[in-house]
């Protein structure tokens, strides 16, 4: 794989971000046939980049999990700004890549290769950004946040699964296109 590095500036943080030079290249059609994998994870995205943005200028001991973190921008924001992060995707190439991102930022997470529609835990703040891209992900999202925190903010893209997602849980705006979910009475405001 190819890559290509930047900085980002998001906020007062500053994150050097080691990415596939060209995503396109990492297309396998046999890996598409078996579970219709696309490399989505390899694409810097808008969604993640405000999500990013969205994100409080102090998390300190905040327990964070980015589902579907693909490149993880959002991630490695949390852990530097003192989060506890989790950061999920099931590409085995964007966990490699977003370790190589955190100790190249000097910023502690740990990224865990599995399917984020059945994964658990305990957690103060769910991240998830452009994830309703497929109508098979609107219901395990839906069932999945109330199970791992109090409170997740949800970065949209104007997909069309979007809207099926948004009449299942109880939101409100934080920035445009990021609404913040909450989806349990002892939510504590992050």
């Amino acid at each position: 794989m190819i890559t290509c590095s930047e900085t980002l500036r998001i906020g007062d943080v500053e994150v050097t971000l080691v990415r596939p030079a060209e995503p396109e290249a990492l297309l396998d059609e046999e890996a598409f046939a078996n579970d219709e994998f696309m490399p989505y994870w390899a694409e810097l995205w808008p969604a993640g980049l405000a999500l990013a943005h969205a994100l409080p200028d102090r998390l300190d001991g905040v327990r964070v999990v980015e589902l579907g973190c693909g490149l993880g921008v959002p991630s490695l924001v949390a852990a530097v700004r003192g989060a506890d992060v989790t950061a999920v995707d099931w590409a085995a190439e964007a966990i490699a890549l977003l370790r190589e991102n955190a100790a190249l930022n000097a910023a502690s997470l740990q990224a865990v290769r599995a399917d984020w529609r059945s994964f658990d835990g305990t957690y103060d703040l769910v991240l998830a950004a452009d994830v309703l891209y497929e109508a098979r992900n609107v219901e395990p999202l839906a069932k999945l946040l109330p199970q791992l925190a109090p409170e997740a903010l949800v970065a949209l893209a104007g997909r069309p699964y979007e809207a099926e997602f948004l009449r299942r849980v109880e939101t409100e705006p934080v920035a445009d296109r990021i609404v913040r979910v909450r989806v349990r009475e002892t939510a504590k405001p992050v």
